[in-house]
Parts: C-alpha cells; sequence; structure tokens
C-alpha cells in the first residue's frame, strides 16, 4: 500500500491523483514550488484565501509569539485578550450598524452559526414560525449540514440524503443568453431577485427566517451579480422581515477591491460571515457579524445565563486571532484592497483577451476575480476544466476550476507582470488541450 493512501484528500479524485500526485512543497509571495521545485504562481490565492501572498512574515512572527505567550485558553466563560481586539478591527472594516462577531473557524461553521443565530433572532421574537431558510441554486455555504442544505450545488448534496428539512431556493443569476462576455457587472438580471416573492407566496413571509447569498458566487463559477440584484433582494427581504444573510467567505477582505461585497456592491444584509482571508489563509479561523439589535435580542428573551447555546473549542482561539490581527495590519499598511481595485482592470482586459479562444463560451470578471466558462466535450462537465487544470500546472500556473469553468483569484499583491503569465499561460493551455 502506497503510504499517500493514508490520507483521504479533500474534494479531490483521489484516485487519480495518486496516478499523477502534485505535492506542494514551498511558498512566497505569488509563487508556489512543488516538491520537485516546480515554480507556479498562484493564481487562486491558495483557495480564495491567501490574499496578502504567501509567507508572510508579520504573520508568522505575531503566530509564534503568540504561541509561546498563550497558546491556548477555554473560551467559555474565559476571555482572550486578542479575540476582543480583532472583533473591534473586524467591526470597523464592516457597513456602519454591525454590533457583534462571532467566532468559528471555517467557513462552513460561519455559515451554519449565521443560520442559527437567525433562528433564534426569530424565537427571541416570538416569531416562532419563522423557521425556513432559502438558499440559492448554485450557491456554496459550505459542507456542514445547515450550508450544505441551503447550498444549491447536486453534486455536493446527492451523496447525503435529504439533509434538513424546511430549506427551499432561489433560482441562481446565471444568464449566459444575455449577459455572455459582460465586464464587470452585467447588465439583466435584477429581476431574478423576484424569485424570492415566489417563495413567499408560496410559503408566506411569516415562515421564512433568512434568505442566504454570496454576493458574488464563487463555487458556483464565478458568477457576478447583476446590475440592481442585491438592492432589490435586500428590499424584498426587508419588506418581509426576513434577515438577508450574505455569505462573504470569499468577497471578504478585499477580493472585490473593497473591505467586504457588500461595500463594493452598496447593499448592507443583516449577517456577514466570513473565513479565509481573514488569516491570510495561515490558520483556520471564520467569523459571523451581526447588525445592531440582533445579539441584543437574543439575550434580551434569554433566561439568565447562557444566552446562545452555541460555540466551538476553538472559537476566538488567541493563536488564530493572532494571526488574523497581523492579517489585517498587512491589509491596512499596504492598501492592498486599494491596490486589488487597481488591479481589477487589468485582469478585466487580460482575460478578456481570451473570448475567441476555442471552446470559450462565457468570460466574466468583478473585482480579483474571473471565470471563463468551457462548452463541456463529449466526455462531459469537468473534463475540460480537468484538463486545463492539469496543462497549466505543467506550464507554471496554478488555476481552480469548477466544472468546466476557470475560476482566478490571485493575491491582492497580484502586478500587471504576474496577469500577463497567467493569462499567456491559460491561453496556450486552452489552445493545447480544447
Amino acid at each position: 500500500m502506497d503510504a499517500r493512501d493514508a490520507l483521504w484528500m479533500p474534494f479531490t479524485a483521489n484516485r487519480a491523483f495518486k496516478k499523477d500526485p502534485k505535492i506542494i512543497a514551498q511558498a512566497k509571495g505569488m509563487i508556489l514550488h512543488d516538491e520537485h521545485g516546480h515554480e507556479l504562481v498562484d493564481a487562486s490565492a491558495g483557495l480564495w484565501c491567501v490574499n496578502a501572498g504567501h509567507g508572510r512574515k508579520q504573520i508568522a512572527e505575531a503566530v509564534a509569539h503568540q504561541i509561546e505567550t498563550l497558546d491556548y485558553s477555554c473560551g467559555f466563560q474565559l476571555g482572550t485578550p486578542g479575540a476582543f481586539t480583532l472583533a473591534e478591527k473586524i467591526k470597523a472594516l464592516l457597513p456602519k450598524g454591525f454590533g457583534s462577531v462571532f467566532f468559528t473557524n471555517s467557513g462552513s461553521e460561519s455559515a451554519d452559526t449565521a443560520l442559527k443565530i437567525a433562528l433564534a433572532y426569530h424565537m427571541a421574537k416570538g416569531d416562532s414560525r419563522r423557521t425556513m431558510l432559502v438558499g440559492r441554486s448554485k450557491g456554496y455555504h459550505g459542507v456542514n449540514f445547515g450550508g450544505l442544505s441551503v447550498g444549491g450545488m447536486p453534486k455536493n448534496r446527492k451523496q447525503f440524503g435529504p439533509l434538513l428539512g424546511n430549506v427551499t431556493h432561489i433560482r441562481d443569476t446565471h444568464d449566459p443568453a444575455r449577459n455572455a462576455f459582460s465586464v464587470g457587472q452585467p447588465e439583466h438580471g435584477a429581476e431574478f431577485a423576484d424569485d424570492l416573492n415566489r417563495v413567499i407566496g408560496l410559503y408566506g413571509a411569516d415562515t421564512i427566517a433568512a434568505v442566504i447569498v454570496e454576493p458574488m458566487s464563487g463555487s458556483g463559477g464565478a458568477i457576478i451579480p447583476p446590475k440592481g440584484y442585491l438592492d432589490r433582494l435586500a428590499a424584498i427581504a426587508k419588506a418581509n422581515g426576513i434577515l438577508l444573510i450574505f455569505d462573504e467567505v470569499i468577497t471578504g477582505f478585499g477580493r472585490m477591491g473593497a473591505a467586504f461585497g457588500s461595500e463594493r456592491y452598496g447593499v448592507t444584509p443583516d449577517i456577514v460571515t466570513m473565513a479565509k482571508g481573514l488569516t491570510n489563509g495561515t490558520v483556520p479561523m471564520g467569523a459571523v457579524a451581526c447588525r445592531e439589535g440582533i445579539r441584543e435580542t437574543i439575550f434580551e428573551a434569554a433566561d439568565a445565563g447562557i444566552e446562545l447555546f452555541h460555540g466551538y473549542t476553538y472559537s476566538g482561539h488567541p493563536v488564530a486571532s493572532a494571526a488574523a490581527l497581523a492579517t489585517l495590519k498587512i491589509y491596512e499598511d499596504e492598501d492592498l484592497f486599494g491596490h486589488a481595485a487597481k488591479m481589477a482592470p487589468v485582469l478585466a482586459q487580460a482575460v478578456h483577451s481570451l473570448k475567441q479562444s476555442p471552446g470559450v463560451i462565457d468570460i466574466r470578471n468583478d473585482g480579483l476575480v474571473a471565470g471563463i466558462e468551457f462548452e463541456p466535450d463529449d466526455h462531459g462537465v469537468g473534463h475540460r476544466g480537468q484538463a486545463i487544470f492539469n496543462e497549466c500546472y505543467k506550464r507554471g500556473v496554478a488555476i481552480r476550476f469548477s466544472g468546466d469553468v476557470i475560476a482566478m483569484s490571485p493575491p491582492l499583491i497580484v502586478e500587471e507582470s504576474h496577469i500577463d503569465r497567467i493569462v499567456t499561460v491559460l491561453g496556450e493551455a486552452i489552445r493545447a488541450v480544447v
């Protein structure tokens, strides 16, 4: 038995990987090195998370100091300084009106935490009928039972039975017939938000607790929200007493050229989830932020003692908090959110130059995100995406693919020369395999 059989890899074709293993051994800045010394430009910020680039000394030093000072303390009934400081720093980045932050360890945990908070909030208000949760087709909210249930990616769901009850979905905003090759936000599709009215008409507004969407749908294929869509969705939710949750695990911390997608799109939700870029991918950590009044409502309705029976062993972990604080300082000191906004049109122009490449049926972008969609080949959905991924790897660029969509989300430190190299290699890979 191969020693590598001991590891069951996540979201990986494990049998295929064993035949052609790709092992990343080192990373610095924009560059990865595999175990053979092969150099790759990181076009995906790891997994949408290494926003400040790899190998940041400031984060390493902060983590080392924290481990030497206080490696761990229970977060139940005890606090640590870093968690409180970090919550204040996060609040300062969020839209005005957010009042509290609850720490988790991942985006998946953040999604489930947000859903539970929404349910607890309505229960505290006396709206016990509001138990329905509304997700969106093509949505991704992690792999725990709550997030998986409101998520809308069929392959993620089909092996696990019925999941949670009392969940439904609205339609996605993917509309290639009208919006193919849009630069930035598509012009068409604001009316897709009205699908929430359909759900309200079917089940009754007084039964719906929350609707959860990604401002920009990342894992679903880098699907950019049409102009006016998020505003319209927020207005419908507010008019019907439904909490709006933005899953900003990907769009948070500069990816869209602003601190959060809510800022980029000018729409303020009730609850925001986050993870990934919070610690630059160095130490697992997530968080959920709530607008003022949500926590207070839950507290006021609770008996003396614990107000919300929820939490994790590692909520607000001191080492993760230290990594996050160092990460946020880098973002601020180097104005990486501003740099991302500056590089966004460079990325847009570069990726749209691939419009005439074989097999390409759509290109979409916003902020430092781009998606290139291919027509599936005769082997089925995903075969072409995998082939392009493999060819790019050989040529020195690490990309991500979801089905037959190539997704690019480089670290926020990216420069024009990196973008040129990424897109040049991608173009060569497309011509080689399509």
